[in-house]
């Protein structure tokens, strides 16, 4: 009495179609995390011990060159308070300024842009490179 069976069958299952779309979604989610904030403006920012993130409501940077972006609109220092306004106005609770500015630009142009906030009612914070 043989109760072995004689033809014996094995599944298998190929996997490579599913490591190919695996492969497919990791490199689409690397790719959009890197474009997930389009309010960038690629700057060498000085480094601090602490993090001083907060929640971002506008965004002023100031390239080496002594240019002031409001998000990523380039505007002269004088239309800076008008560029603000919109966006300051819509804010009822503490409304935020984060300043990027380069390294090497002059504390003036820093302390300029704090004063048009202190003029508007908007808290300020110097946005830096965490260590």
């Amino acid at each position: 009495m043989n109760l072995r069976r004689r033809n014996k069958r094995q599944v298998e299952m190929h996997n490579s179609a599913l490591n190919d779309i695996l492969f497919i979604l990791l490199l689409f989610f690397l790719i959009v995390s890197t474009l997930a904030n389009p309010n960038v403006i690629k700057l060498l920012l000085p480094k601090a011990k602490s993090n001083t993130k907060s929640k971002q409501t506008v965004v002023v940077s100031i390239n080496d060159k002594r240019e002031f972006f409001v998000g990523t609109n380039k505007v002269t220092f004088d239309h800076l308070k008008q560029a603000l306004a919109p966006s300051i106005g819509n804010e009822k609770i503490d409304p935020t300024i984060v300043i990027n500015a380069e390294k090497s630009v002059p504390v003036e142009d820093v302390v300029s842009v704090m004063e048009v906030a202190r003029e508007m009612g908007a808290k300020v914070v110097l946005a830096t490179a965490h260590k």
